[in-house]
């Protein structure tokens, strides 16, 4: 009995019913659509990136993000936060961090090199 009432659940092709788009939307965003978003602009809130992604977490979701720095603290969920991570390492994207009181909390990134418009 109870293995007929596992697998009468949702199982690996409950995923596959919904819609191509849904299932994207499921994914969030990538290091390349993050990338994209914020070079296009000069500078990035980050309720604007939750925004524009629907990176919708819980409302003190907040996670470290290190840095050559030291630790941040950014309120992104643990997938963005970890992108977010790789961008400023490689040097695409820079962090302003919160200056009153002054702690490592990201408030907004920006592009380190912007995007150039012919």
């Amino acid at each position: 009995m109870t293995i007929e009432s596992e697998a009468s659940g949702p199982g690996p092709d409950a995923a596959s019913a919904q819609p191509p788009h849904e299932r994207q939307e499921a994914r969030g965003a990538t290091a390349a659509q993050l990338r994209r978003f914020i070079k296009s602009r000069p500078y990035v809130p980050l309720h604007e990136l939750r925004r524009r992604f629907e990176l919708n977490g819980q409302f003190d979701d907040v996670h470290v993000l290190h840095t050559l720095d030291g630790a941040a603290y950014i309120g992104l969920p643990p997938r963005e936060c970890s992108l977010i991570e790789e961008l400023v390492r490689s040097g695409d994207v820079g962090l302003e961090l919160c200056e009153d009181p002054h702690t490592p909390i990201v408030v907004g990134v920006y592009p380190m090199h912007p995007a150039t418009r012919n």
